[in-house]
């Protein structure tokens, strides 16, 4: 058994050469893939990189020891050394099979819906990179091999957001996502500087070894993880780096959903759980990032309630859940972050990639007020969308409610004020997810842009995906449950990546039974009711939302534009390095920096002018001045000495 699980860990490195060679014979051979061949090939390399991971994980489940791989001496930089090496563990194959299981249905989803696009085979030329990236990402064994995934997802992220370039609104939303991502990077190179400075090392066995010595609420400790959650905080769009995300639907619907799900906005809650002992050695950081996803969670929410753009909605979403993750990491409940993660990567890719069978059946329309009636249309994508909003709301037996309740039940235990809130959160999670459902299926038929005969079901190759992840979002739950009923078998899966973090912190997540129960139960009836407040104003009431700004209070106003936050960020930061940049080019390119270079060349000419009048074409005038140079010389070096 030992040598088939050396085996297995030593192929490991073949996951991300999978989705590198798809990238490669897609890309290199797009003029010559004809058809849906280019999306196949692409698909196949991801479903390779699945079944590899099936095969490790069932290797941990056989009770494999976590190992390293190095593959190379990568970086020798006098008397240090970085390899690219590749940390194989329950952590990494956990994150690997969400990867690769949900990035191949999307992928396989995306050859239905990207069929007549133009770029078909430069789409999934990316799609396979960015898989690629996102897999070394979770599979280096250094911050420094897991900050080439990092900038790698970022890289992709730009090139699929602005996929349709040729639409300039396209484009500066790639833009500002690979703007905004690269000042939490600043962060997370800072910190990589001070872990190398302070542990002589960015391999995660060597500088999490050297950590666990350490006393907590040490204050370099803090420095750290508060610099590497600055990066978390870009990536994953936490307060205040988050308005990124929401443009970012400006890219094709498949990419919404693989940047949502699975990969790039869940890096930041990975490298988090990833440097959980250096977060439980920091009190200080903990708050800090418990803190700023209860705030991004909440403030999510609230602008979901008012956005009218089907994919805006289901955005804010994933920023209100992933802001969930943070608080779940913040309060030490990393395993809880972790099931959410996954329960999340299923309902979320199954409602965009149901948000995505309407667009394509409405022709691209994705505003809410334009849709209605569509649920005898559209029998299959109502019935899976309908998996995934009972899932997301947290109603049992999804797999939503188990991982949801999980968090709930940290928080409770921490704090039962933060619990109310989270409950909060949850009802506005439920109302904003079923106003979609009811806005899109129940009703007449209010678009006047498409003719009702023409709205059909979406294929079979976009509907067997949403089927499987319907599956999943209703019964991936059973993974986690919770304590009371059975083992928690995700908890104890994942228990020896966090057993040291979980020492440090004294974390006990469940109360007692019957306050387990009360709390579970209070949550289901906040949630049932804000579906059927739900019901009663778009259904019973048949309340389309108007969208106008006219009647709203200030309140509304300002939630509805998101709280004015890319205002303030034009005002304070934008606006005022404009006028910096003007200036410095009217000013000081234009006149100093340009003037001074323009003065040199003119000089050199004039220069250039006066000498040439020595060449006379005199022999005798060039023997003469010879002469007078020789004796010169002669005169300095024999005075001069």
């Amino acid at each position: 058994m030992v040598t088939h699980d050396i085996t297995m860990i030593k192929l490991a490195w073949l996951i991300p050469l999978f989705p590198l060679t798809g990238f490669l014979v897609t890309g290199l051979g797009y003029r010559h893939l004809r058809g849906k061949l280019g999306g196949w090939i692409a698909s196949s390399a991801v479903l390779a990189s699945f079944i590899l991971s099936v095969a490790l994980i069932t290797e941990f489940l056989r009770g494999a020891a976590p190992a390293s791989l190095s593959l190379f001496n990568w970086i020798p930089a006098g008397t240090s050394s970085f390899s690219a090496e590749l940390l194989i563990d329950r952590l990494s194959v956990f994150m690997l099979l969400i990867i690769t299981g949900v990035g191949f249905l999307i992928h396989v989803y995306s050859i239905g819906y990207m069929q007549h696009d133009g770029g078909f085979n430069r789409f999934f030329s990316f799609m396979n990179l960015f898989l690629f990236f996102m897999t070394v990402l979770v599979m280096g064994g250094s911050y420094l091999v897991m900050f080439i995934g990092w900038e790698g997802v970022g890289l992709c992220s730009y090139l699929l957001i602005g996929f349709w370039y040729r639409d300039h609104k396209n484009n500066d939303a790639a833009r500002k996502a690979f703007i905004m991502n690269r000042i939490g990077d600043l962060g997370f190179i800072l910190g990589m500087f001070l872990i190398f400075f302070t542990f002589g090392s960015l391999s995660f066995n060597r500088v999490f070894g050297e950590a666990s010595r350490l006393t907590a609420g040490t204050p370099v400790i803090a420095a750290i993880t508060l610099l590497l959650f600055a990066g978390a905080t870009g990536k994953s769009a936490q307060i205040p780096l988050l308005t990124w995300l929401p443009d970012a639907m400006a890219g094709p619907t498949p990419v919404s959903a693989l940047i949502h799900a699975a990969t790039m906005v869940t890096a930041g809650v990975y490298m988090v759980a990833r440097s959980n002992i250096l977060y439980a050695l920091s009190p200080s950081s903990m708050i800090v990032v418990a803190s700023a996803g209860l705030l991004t969670s909440l403030f999510a929410a609230l602008i979901a309630l008012f956005q009218n753009d089907i994919k805006k909605v289901l955005a804010y979403s994933t920023i209100s859940q992933l802001g969930l993750m943070f608080l779940a990491l913040g309060i030490g409940a990393f395993s809880s972050a972790m099931f959410h993660l996954m329960t999340h990567a299923f309902f979320k890719a199954l409602l965009f990639l149901a948000a995505g069978s309407i667009i394509h059946s409405l022709g691209g329309i994705q505003d809410l007020r334009q849709m209605g009636g569509l649920k005898k249309y559209m029998p299959l994508t109502y019935g899976v969308f309908l998996a995934g909003a009972l899932s997301i709301s947290g109603i049992p037996p999804f797999s939503g409610f188990f991982s949801k309740d999980e968090i709930l039940l940290g928080l409770y235990k921490l704090n039962p004020a933060l619990w109310a809130i989270g409950l909060l959160i949850s009802l506005l999670t439920a109302f904003y997810t079923f106003r979609i459902f009811y806005l899109s299926f129940s009703g007449s038929f209010r678009t006047k842009k498409v003719n009702e005969q023409q709205v059909h079901e979406s294929p079979a190759v976009m509907t067997i995906p949403m089927v499987v992840l319907a599956i999943f979002a209703t019964i991936g739950g059973f993974a986690g449950l919770p304590e009371i009923a059975w083992k928690n078998g995700l908890g104890q899966f994942l228990k020896p990546v966090f057993s040291g973090s979980e020492s440090i912190l004294s974390v006990t997540i469940q109360p007692d039974t019957s306050m387990t129960i009360v709390l579970m139960v209070s949550a289901v009836v906040v949630v049932l009711t804000s579906i059927f407040a739900a019901w009663y104003l778009f259904v019973r009431n048949s309340k389309v939302p108007s969208g106008s700004d006219i009647a709203q209070g200030s309140l509304e106003r300002a939630i509805r534009n998101k709280l004015y936050l890319d205002e303030i960020y034009d005002s304070l930061f934008t606006n005022p390095l404009d006028k910096i940049s003007r200036f410095l080019h009217e000013k000081v390119d234009s006149r100093i920096i340009d003037k001074c270079v323009e003065s040199a060349g003119s000089l050199v000419l004039k220069a250039g002018e006066k000498i040439r009048l020595l060449q006379t074409g005199n022999v005798g005038f060039y023997l003469f001045a010879m002469v007078i140079c020789i004796l010169a010389v002669l005169f300095f070096s024999i005075f001069l000495k």
